[in-house]
């Protein structure tokens, strides 16, 4: 079984501090544009929670919200939110286990849970925006025969007279680093960096 090169081992480190930063970051942002809102309206999905980017932000997505029959945004809503700080717990555990044990093929694996659980969270994302912008309740003070309010998955998209956008935020990024990174080792391994090549940390190990 192949081992890592030192310096992809620490790179493995690096990973996990990465994954741990995010449970102290949000993971996904919404924002809301809108002549009456100049400076915006924007809400932050964390791992473990659901709140305003500024103090009344989610407050006041919610008043809007009702005026078309949406449902109020809370956290209970979510149910993720109690698995999700486990799943990144068991991905960091599985980074620190590569640190101590560092074999290629479980950077293989790291990739691969990281890959499947983004793929995971952006299936499930979509389906609440579907069902959020789609099932409305009756009797709403505003009703646009037709009109469904889903929040983009990843971009921007017009609402009335509101502009949303929906985008990663720190925590989400430290993920899509924490990936790259993967892949750059494992490319490293495979192929070999030519900028690494002949520096200190490189010792190549053979198991």
């Amino acid at each position: 079984m192949k081992t890592l090169k030192n310096r992809n081992r620490i790179l493995v480190g690096v990973v996990a501090v990465l994954m741990l930063l995010v449970y102290v970051l949000p993971v996904w942002q919404v924002n809301l544009e809108a002549p009456m809102y100049p400076e915006g309206l924007s809400m932050h999905i964390w791992l473990y929670n659901v709140t305003g980017g500024e103090e009344f932000d989610l407050r006041n997505i919610n008043l809007l919200n009702h005026y078309v029959g949406m449902k109020e945004i809370h956290k209970s809503m979510f149910p993720e939110f109690l698995i999700m700080p486990y799943i990144m717990g068991f991905m960091i555990l599985g980074a620190i286990i590569t640190v101590l044990f560092p074999r290629r093929l479980l950077v293989y694996l790291g990739l691969g849970n990281l890959v499947i659980v983004g793929a995971a969270g952006l299936f499930d994302y979509y389906k609440w925006a579907h069902d959020y912008g789609h099932n409305l309740k009756e009797g709403a003070p505003l009703v646009i025969p037709g009109m469904a309010y889903q929040p983009p998955l990843l971009g921007c998209k017009e609402l009335l007279n509101f502009v949303a956008c929906s985008w990663p935020h720190w925590g989400g990024w430290l993920l899509v680093l924490s990936g790259l990174i993967l892949i750059l080792i494992l490319y490293d391994e495979i192929r070999g960096l030519p900028f690494f090549e002949g520096t200190s940390a490189g010792g190549t190990g053979h198991g």
